[in-house]
């Protein structure tokens, strides 16, 4: 059964639930990367898994892009395998703020043995 063919009522319940729901899922994705430190990293996939929605590495990318600028530390989020995924000057920016923090780049990429951090969810407030 397709979305469009649900009966009204039903699909603006389901339409409530998932407002709800992103906005939780958000909550979680800012308690996340908000406990990121200084000097290092994560990947958009780690982020949504330990906040509780593993495949929603999309929806942390989403999530970030309407957040550049405030007070979220949105540069310590790269892409998998260390590497910067915006393009331009914001990825200019962000390997910037990376290095201003003591991250070092080989190239294009992080080495994430050296700068991943890892979330150890249970000690997060």
């Amino acid at each position: 059964m397709r979305y469009a063919s649900l009966p009204g009522e039903f699909r603006r319940r389901l339409n409530r639930s998932a407002l709800s729901s992103s906005q939780e899922r958000d909550e979680a994705f800012y308690k996340m990367i908000r406990s990121i430190p200084k000097g290092r990293v994560s990947t958009y996939g780690k982020v949504a898994a330990a906040a509780g929605y593993p495949l929603y590495h999309r929806a942390v990318a989403k999530f970030l892009r309407g957040k550049i600028g405030l007070s979220i530390p949105w540069q310590r989020v790269i892409g998998s395998g260390g590497e910067i995924k915006l393009r331009g000057d914001g990825a200019l920016e962000q390997r910037k703020r990376l290095e201003a923090e003591g991250v070092v780049f080989k190239g294009k990429r992080i080495d994430m043995k050296v700068y991943e951090h890892i979330f150890r969810t249970w000690e997060t407030d």
